[in-house]
């Protein structure tokens, strides 16, 4: 046996130690934890929409319904600043994002509508938001988004204005909770 491991060139070492590595990665929680963590290291500061090119809520009518099985009516956030994310508890960059938003949330609860569209079972929803200690508002989807909110990846998080314009749609991680979001937060609330 001692042979055998003798005849490995330096190579082939760095080849099987990699290897191992990459399978740690891809096929363990271990993983996932990395990939968070490497998330959060890469989530940057999310841009505006330039101004031309920012869409309105064409219809608000959207059904939701919170973890108290409560039904939520979009339309009741028509004149409000409003800040949705979609997420799921199983997409690394969405946890990586989370302890930004429960900061921007805890800031800013009482002046902004924040809704936050789960894309998961709610038992899983549940036990997530109770181990991290998250107070965010949590909704499921009961009917259509509204076209211009839809996205074919998560998370995806949209910030909407008192007019019903899309003043921020990012898809992806982001730093939620920098000055140049609260800055941004703090401009839409006083218009």
């Amino acid at each position: 046996m001692k042979e055998r491991f003798k005849k490995l060139s330096k190579d082939q070492i760095f080849n099987l130690v990699l290897i191992g590595a990459l399978a740690l990665y891809l096929f363990t929680p271990l993983g996932f934890y990395v990939k968070v963590y490497v998330n959060r290291i890469f989530a940057f500061n999310p841009t505006p929409v330039e101004e031309r090119q920012r869409e309105h809520i064409a219809s608000y009518d959207w059904t939701l319904r919170d973890l108290e099985n409560n039904d939520f009516q979009f339309e009741t956030v028509k004149g409000k600043v409003v800040f949705i994310n979609f997420w799921a508890t199983w997409c690394p960059p969405c946890v990586a994002e989370m302890p930004a938003m429960q900061d921007l949330y805890d800031a800013y609860g009482d002046k902004v509508e924040f809704l936050f569209v789960a894309e998961d079972q709610q038992k899983r929803v549940e036990a997530f938001l109770d181990k991290k200690d998250y107070t965010l508002p949590v909704y499921y989807e009961m009917s259509t988004t509204p076209k211009q909110l839809f996205s074919k990846s998560i998370p995806a998080t949209y910030i909407i204005d008192r007019e019903g314009e899309i003043v921020v749609a990012k898809t992806g991680a982001a730093d939620w909770n920098s000055r140049e979001i609260r800055k941004l937060l703090d401009s839409l609330l006083s218009q």
